[in-house]
């Protein structure tokens, strides 16, 4: 880990200081995450009936090939989502991050809901697959506008002491929008026969994508008209504009370090996530029965399971998050990341058994390693960019980590054992992912009660103002710290 510097010594005073209501506060994080129980149900949808999927419009290939040719379409969502950050970054500053974050749910509700009216290859032959795809790449478009802005909007705005708490509910929104998919999905087996799920039967999920998106943009509405939070965005919009006004993508590439680590940290984190929600529904119904030639457990056992763990993730984020302002980030996500390296055999092995407790047992495993990052990764990642370039950087670090290697988990991973017959790969690449985790996590210093990179201390009263500028100035170390070593001289 570089040495950490001081950019200039400052008394502080409590004016200096960002104090937001903890009520503001907290419909700015309900704002936030009502958008993402809406985005990641449409993703959630998908990846559960990726083996209904696979018959409907792949049913002319064998199950390998089929497979990879679903993953792939799961996986080109990821690959446009640098592309939509770059849109609608910019355009949000023209006409407002409200209005984007509204044209961004409707645009996913809308390809969401288009894949549900798509006919299957039977009626229409390629042109089916060439419709899933366009609708696919809607949806990825959509959701890089989102998330990082989001990210970026409550780390700012949350107080230094309570940061990993708050920001953990952005991934309470994530993980309530899988699981609600998981839910739907799941009760359609339950209610269906397979017949009737490969005629019409699969449709109706991807139908409620649209309601669900409407309801969602009403509640964001109700919630964002209220005087309080509406002064919070429109300072938050202000100061954006200003930052953006000064700065250029040489300031962001002058940071490459900071990105690197950025790009670490998110694949070490979206690896087991997407390995536990996108992988795993097909590879235990679906690869484990066909290369081991036994019967495995069946689609709704295997929905019920992910829906259990799922629901003990879900309890367990916001819990992890308020420890981790206690004792820090870096502890939660190394034991994360460290965790990966060790057991991701022994969980995969424990899956591969095919009885429904040892499933239970490594889908729990996987999941209880994911929440040690997704309770702590929303309120790190902002603080590896100064003020006046987070937005840009973190965006761009983000969405290419996520399309590159962590999207891509279940193409890759599936390929990988398609095309040599290991069952283990599934370990293999989370073990990688957990390698590169616990290197750029040693790389960064603590960022647990301190102030992000270039923006002043944020507190949630006055007295705790008055309480974090004499402890600043106590410890005379002035303005914060880059997380990793010195600024460089372009962004001073």
């Amino acid at each position: 880990m570089l040495s950490q510097h001081v950019e200039s010594e400052k008394e502080w005073k409590p004016s200096d200081c960002t104090v937001t209501e903890p009520a503001t506060v907290n419909r700015a994080i309900s704002a936030a995450s009502v958008g993402n129980v809406a985005e990641w149900y449409d993703f959630g949808v998908y990846a559960f009936f990726e083996p209904v999927i696979q018959k409907v419009f792949f049913s002319d290939l064998s199950h390998p090939m089929g497979e990879i040719a679903t993953f792939g379409l799961f996986a080109v969502a990821f690959l446009i989502r640098p592309l939509g950050g770059a849109f609608f970054g910019p355009l949000a500053d023209r006409i407002g991050r409200n209005r984007v974050l509204a044209a961004t749910m409707i645009l996913m509700a809308v390809g969401t809901f288009a894949i549900g009216c798509i006919p299957s290859q039977e009626s229409i032959g390629i042109l089916a697959p060439l419709l899933l795809l366009a609708a696919r790449l809607v949806q990825g478009f959509s959701t890089g506008g989102e998330y990082g802005s989001a990210m970026t909007f409550i780390a700012e705005y949350a107080p230094d002491r309570k940061r990993g708490f708050l920001g953990s509910w952005l991934e309470f929104g994530t993980f309530t929008g899988y699981l609600l998919g998981a839910i739907v999905v799941t009760t359609a087996h339950i209610a269906l026969t397979e017949e009737q799920l490969l005629d019409w039967g699969w449709r109706l999920p991807f139908f409620l994508a649209l309601p669900l998106g409407l309801i969602g943009l009403y509640l964001r509405a109700q919630l964002a008209e209220t005087p309080a939070f509406a002064a919070l965005e429109a300072e938050a919009e202000a100061r954006e504009k200003t930052a953006r006004a000064t700065q250029t993508y040489r300031d962001v590439f002058a940071l490459w370090p900071y990105a690197l680590v950025c790009m670490g940290l998110v694949l070490a984190w979206n690896v087991p996530n997407y390995m536990l929600t996108a992988y795993m529904p097909t590879y235990v119904t679906q690869t484990l029965p066909t290369m081991q030639g036994s019967g495995g457990i069946s689609a709704t056992a295997s929905q019920i399971l992910q829906i259990v763990v799922m629901v003990i993730a879900l309890l367990a984020i916001p819990l992890v998050g308020r420890l981790s302002d206690r004792f820090g980030r870096k502890p939660f996500a190394l034991v994360g990341a460290v965790g990966l390296v060790v057991l991701a055999l022994p969980m995969i092995l424990l899956i591969r058994s095919q009885s429904e407790a040892a499933v239970f047992t490594g889908l729990l495993m996987m999941g209880l390693l994911l929440i040690c990052f997704s309770a702590t990764m929303p309120s790190t990642l902002p603080a590896l960019f100064p003020t006046n370039i987070r937005a840009t950087g973190l965006s761009i670090a983000f969405n290419v980590s996520v399309s590159l290697f962590a999207g891509t988990t279940s193409l890759v991973v599936g390929s990988l054992v398609a095309f040599t017959g290991d069952l283990n790969w599934p370990a293999y690449y989370l073990m990688i992912a957990g390698a590169i985790g616990v290197a750029s996590m040693l790389a960064i210093r603590e960022p647990n009660g301190s102030s992000m990179w270039g923006s002043p201390p944020a507190a949630a009263s006055e007295a705790e103002a008055r309480d974090l500028v004499a402890r600043y100035n106590a410890a005379a170390t002035g303005s914060p710290a880059p997380p990793l070593g010195p600024l460089p001289p372009q962004v001073v």
